[in-house]
């Protein structure tokens, strides 16, 4: 008799929903180059993947809250206030490898603010971030009176507009992230507590896991990922502005949990992430090419959202009826 095994079919599936997710990718792109012959000149596909890579090495942070069954809302409002605390520092001390460095400690201060707030206080991560979005938003417009700041140390706008041979340096970068975090999730201890809190912390804890400790260290690399993002956006637009960042939480969220990412947690892969991500810069870059009002975007964007939504929520009801029927069936055989 053969015994089908549970781990391997959902495998499968996860496999088949990266193929699906690639193949919606190529059409998308064809559709895209029949509506405008400017997709696939070498600028503009360059100029999607430079833009892709900020959601990216964003939505890395993100997939790894998620993935144990958190949120983080504030990284959008984090964009806009690490702009504006990288460009202070720039003109402050001129000196670029020391205002990364405040770049990254902000960050890890933002992630360890959220993680405080979830995991001492209590507070769901849903309205835990979203007081923080707001907060940090507020402390934009504040320290800069809404106005924008410009970068006054020559050098440093090309962290974001700059070219390793032919790729944009943020892309480098996203790259760079994508294959550390791959291997993190795959091969390592820590990638695989990541996945067992997600799909069940009370399990977890019993194993040994630190659910705690482990939801600590996310939001601070999630805080760290995003300050990368948000100083790369401000040294492509070589200032600081307070209104940055804009809408940015819902676009990296719904290129997460397009990718596959489960919001329950425990189920989702990096590789899936980055298709979403690719998938929402090109249809965002289709309807700009093709003349589509930025109000009309917006509508795209949240169909996206809810269609993603959508899928992880089918996914996950398809999922537990196969589960279910597995113990069934394995309970009736036992007998």
């Amino acid at each position: 008799m053969i015994r089908l095994n549970p781990v391997k079919i959902l495998e499968k599936v996860g496999r088949y929903e990266q193929i699906a997710l690639l193949f919606s990718l190529v059409i998308l792109c064809v559709v895209s180059s029949f509506l405008s012959p400017v997709f696939l000149s070498v600028n503009n596909l360059m100029n999607v993947l430079r833009t892709a890579s900020l959601t990216a090495i964003c939505a890395m942070g993100m997939m790894i809250v998620v993935l144990i069954g958190e949120l983080d809302l504030s990284v959008g409002s984090s964009q806009a206030f690490i702009g504006i605390v990288s460009v202070y520092a720039l003109n402050s001390t001129g000196n670029i490898p020391l205002t990364i460095l405040i770049v990254i400690i902000a960050g890890v201060c933002i992630g360890l603010i959220n993680a405080v707030l979830v995991v001492q206080a209590g507070i769901n991560s849903l309205i835990a971030t979203l007081g923080t979005m707001a907060i940090i938003r507020g402390a934009s417009y504040v320290s800069t009176g809404g106005i924008s700041i410009q970068a006054k140390v020559s050098g440093f706008e090309k962290l974001g507009t700059g070219h390793l041979g032919p790729f944009p340096v943020p892309l480098i970068i996203a790259v760079v992230l994508f294959s550390l975090l791959w291997y993190v999730l795959k091969n390592t201890v820590f990638g695989r507590n990541i996945y067992a809190v997600g799909d069940n912390a009370s399990a977890a804890e019993l194993c040994g896991i630190s659910v705690k400790k482990m939801t600590l260290i996310v939001y601070i690399i999630a805080g760290v990922t995003t300050a990368t993002s948000s100083m790369l956006l401000a040294s492509r637009l070589n200032s600081a502005q307070p209104n940055a960042g804009l809408g940015f939480e819902f676009q990296v969220i719904s290129a997460v949990v397009l990718g596959g990412v489960s919001m329950s947690g425990g189920k989702g892969s990096v590789s899936g992430v980055m298709l979403g991500v690719l998938i929402l810069s090109v249809l965002q870059n289709m309807l700009i090419l093709v003349g589509v009002s930025s109000f009309y975007q917006e509508i795209a964007r949240g169909l996206v959202i809810l269609l993603a939504v959508y899928i992880d929520t089918r996914n996950k009801s398809m999922t537990d009826k196969r589960a279910l029927a597995y113990a069934e069936k394995t309970t009736n055989e036992g007998n």
